[in-house]
């Protein structure tokens, strides 16, 4: 007796075989059975549904030989239907089942998830391209975007196909870190925690580092307006329509005769004003005020509402470089080894520094498994993350080379390019404000959900929970924000602190383990050849090599 109340099939196959049973039925046929989250079952084979949710289903069955099955007469109207979310099939095996539709009601097309993806991807690298092309040289920083973006596609493209080489096991749930798991066990799994977070924080440093700064210059705009100050006596740089500066100059300004350069000091009336509203000194404390208790909220759903301000700003940020370029002009000569007063030479032995900026502009391959689920045709995955990597490279080398051809030289020496590119036009720039602004808004916005995406992942995997006490959470925060108001305080290099967060974190993420695994999981199968083999092992050599080249430039 007890045998004929066992399943007869494991949760999965069921599973499968009741999605698939629905798939193919439209909205109104598809209401066979409706269970109260609380009257659902874990998904065990071994566990049945309560008596009161089995009760329910007898009596949708009854209601269901009344009429004929074309006779809708009968059928609960649409308005007591629940939503998809909360539908679920009862399997007389015991269980019930979540439908799993495929009719692509509340999937992406492919237009939605390829802006998904670059919209995901545009963070504050953005800011340091042109700052990394000087670095690497102007003709082998185009080179490097591209061979960079080409390879981190093939690499995000081994993680998306992770899952599907397991075999006799369903993944449809699975994360990379599953992945990982499987393959290597705690040590895998822990592994690409540890750089997933690497990530996260290093983003967040940035983030501190980069609303520091908008604060300040935000702050000195709207104080000069005030007063009336005019700071053209303090700054370097040219004096035309678009002023553009050179803030920390390493070279005599006298040499230039055909433009007016200005050098001096602050007017003694700013003095109290630059003491208290101090870039390095004062800010970073500030901020402190006002994201520490937004760190600690439990949820961060109210945040999640201005992820659309991402989008906005780098359209902006598009629209602001085009017009500088068209009113700076274009300030270009090659040459080719040798750098001259003005300009740097086209191959730089300091390319590593692009490169680990790069690892972190292209970097998504800790979350593309998930974005990619919402894909209404899966069959256009890899075309749709060909193209929204396609679109990611478009923009950076827009904004990258716009920057760097337009830095007006004569005067300045590309030198002067910063790695925040807008730290390039004073605080007096009235469209440069506006972006300063918005950015600042946003990245207030965003910090809060990078705080909690972190807590996520590292209270659920030691505390089994997201939210131990307070607490906890607190101290974690205060670990977090003290990181930020360090490096705003001593190290407020924004492109530093990108490259060595991206090549630590892309080592492992981005070229070691979608290798590693692909790797291992071609040789399970017996189909591990040489030059599979040899290719691979290239690609984990590389991302060594970019992360301890930063080590040496």
């Amino acid at each position: 007796m007890e045998d004929d109340g066992r399943p007869l099939l494991g949760s999965i196959q069921a599973g499968d075989y009741y999605s698939d049973q629905t798939d193919s039925l439209d909205p109104r046929q598809r209401r066979p059975f409706h269970v109260e989250p609380k009257n659902i079952v874990e998904d065990s084979a071994q566990e049945r549904v309560s008596a009161e949710a089995s009760a329910l289903n007898s009596r949708v069955h009854y209601y269901s030989r009344l009429t004929a099955s074309s006779d809708r007469l009968l059928a609960p109207p649409d308005h007591v239907i629940p939503p998809p979310e909360e539908i679920y099939i009862y399997s007389p095996l015991g269980t019930a089942f979540k439908v799993h539709g495929k009719d692509g009601a509340s999937k992406n097309p492919s237009i939605v998830t390829i802006f998904a993806i670059w919209n995901t991807m545009m963070g504050t690298s953005i800011l340091s391209i042109p700052w990394g092309i000087k670095q690497a040289g102007f003709t082998l920083g185009i080179i490097i975007l591209i061979l960079m973006g080409l390879l981190t596609l093939y690499c995000c493209y081994r993680v998306l196909k992770s899952p599907k080489s397991i075999p006799y096991i369903d993944t449809s749930d699975w994360e990379f870190p599953d992945v990982c798991k499987y393959y290597f066990g705690a040590f895998g799994q822990w592994s690409s925690l540890l750089f997933s977070l690497v990530s996260l924080i290093g983003a967040m440093v940035v983030y501190w580092v980069l609303m520091s700064n908008f604060l300040f210059n935000t702050g000195k705009f709207i104080y000069n307006f005030v007063h009336n100050v005019n700071l053209s006596d303090s700054e370097f740089g040219t004096n035309g329509t678009d002023r553009v500066v050179c803030p920390y100059p390493d070279v005599n300004p006298h040499r230039y005769n055909n433009y007016t350069v200005y050098l001096g000091d602050n007017n003694t009336d700013t003095a109290v004003f630059d003491h208290w509203w101090s870039k390095t000194n004062t800010i970073p404390f500030y901020l402190i005020i006002l994201l520490l208790p937004l760190l600690n909220f439990r949820s961060a759903s109210f945040f999640a509402r201005f992820t659309f301000l991402g989008t906005g700003s780098v359209i902006y940020l598009i629209v602001l470089v085009t017009i500088k370029a068209f009113r700076l002009g274009f300030h270009l000569e090659f040459h080719w080894f040798h750098s001259t007063e003005l300009f740097v030479p086209e191959f730089r032995v300091l390319f590593p520094q692009l490169t680990g900026v790069l690892t972190l502009a292209f970097f998504i391959h800790n979350c593309i498994i998930t974005l990619m689920k919402n894909n209404r045709n899966q069959e256009n995955n890899v075309r749709d993350l060909s193209l929204a990597y396609l679109l990611v490279g478009v923009t950076y080398l827009y904004v990258g080379v716009l920057i760097f051809v337009a830095f007006p030289s004569p005067p300045l020496p590309k030198e002067c390019l910063e790695p925040n590119f807008l730290d390039n036009f004073p605080s007096s720039d009235v469209w440069v404000f506006v972006a300063r602004t918005f950015l600042l808004f946003q990245m207030t916005t965003v910090y809060p959900l990078l705080g909690y995406l972190v807590r996520v992942q590292l209270m659920g995997q030691i505390f089994g929970e997201h939210y131990p006490s307070f607490i906890h959470v607190f101290l974690l925060n205060v670990l977090i924000v003290s990181a930020g108001v360090f490096m705003a305080r001593f190290y407020p290099n924004i492109g530093s602190i990108i490259r060595y967060s991206g090549a630590t974190c892309g080592l492992a993420l981005v070229f070691v383990l979608p290798s590693v695994i692909h790797m291992v999981a071609l040789k399970r199968s017996g189909d591990l050849r040489w030059p599979s083999a040899c290719f691979h092992s290239l690609i984990i050599l590389l991302g060594v090599a970019n992360l301890v080249g930063q080590f040496f430039m």
